[in-house]
């Protein structure tokens, strides 16, 4: 009697007994591959990411390092022979064939287009927000240091325009490197074209902004 107690259920279906687990794959199935490589992917992905990201910000650095020596340079050169050399006889510092003079320039870079003044001003305001706009997908340090040299120059000519006489936009800039038979110009000047120049380089070689090389 006992023994009949402890059994229960029908004759159909046999003792009650727990129900089955469900079927998961075991260990090195399919699912435990998955998932972890899975896992490895997206870890790689956005390790990637983040050193582009580290890279990207690296090279923004660097433009605007160069930039701002391109700029401080510049803005105390005009500072010291305005201060020192300008209403003064011209100092020759190769003989004949390199002297400080200080000339105002409302023109462009070499004493060109002298009535564009405010024309001129607007072209380096253009160039500067373009280079800023670049400068979001900026990862190579070649074009970061042409950018900076642009840059660094357009503000420091920018600068005199907006602040020095007659106006706001109609200034002056102060040149004072004066070769012989050559046009007397400034730092920033001489930064423009060396980042123009390191620019067309760059673009010969295929080297893009973003890092890209394109090869013929």
């Amino acid at each position: 009697m006992a023994e009949a107690e402890r059994i229960t259920g029908t004759p159909e279906t046999g003792p009650e007994s727990e129900p089955e687990a469900a079927a998961v794959p075991g260990p090195g199935g399919d699912g435990d591959r998955a998932a972890p490589r899975e896992q490895r992917e997206a870890a790689a992905d956005a390790g990637e990411a983040g050193a582009t990201a580290r890279r990207g910000k690296r090279r923004i650095a660097a433009l605007l390092l160069v930039a701002a020596i391109v700029y401080l340079l510049d803005l105390g050169s005009k500072a010291l022979v305005v201060a020192k050399l300008e209403h003064h006889a011209p100092i020759e510092v190769i003989g004949s064939l390199l002297r400080l003079e200080v000339i105002r320039n409302r023109g462009a870079a070499f004493g060109i287009g002298e009535a564009l003044t405010i024309f001129l001003s607007l072209i380096a305001v253009i160039v500067i927000v373009v280079i800023a706009r670049l400068a979001r997908k900026l990862y190579s340090l070649p074009w970061a240091i042409a950018l900076g040299l642009l840059l660094g120059g357009a503000f420091g000519n920018l600068t005199d325009r907006i602040f020095r006489t007659p106006g706001v936009f109609e200034g002056a800039v102060v040149d004072f490197i004066a070769p012989t038979h050559f046009a007397v110009f400034n730092l920033a000047d001489s930064a423009i074209v060396c980042g123009g120049i390191l620019i067309v380089i760059l673009s010969f070689r295929g080297l893009d902004p973003d890092g890209t090389v394109h090869k013929d």
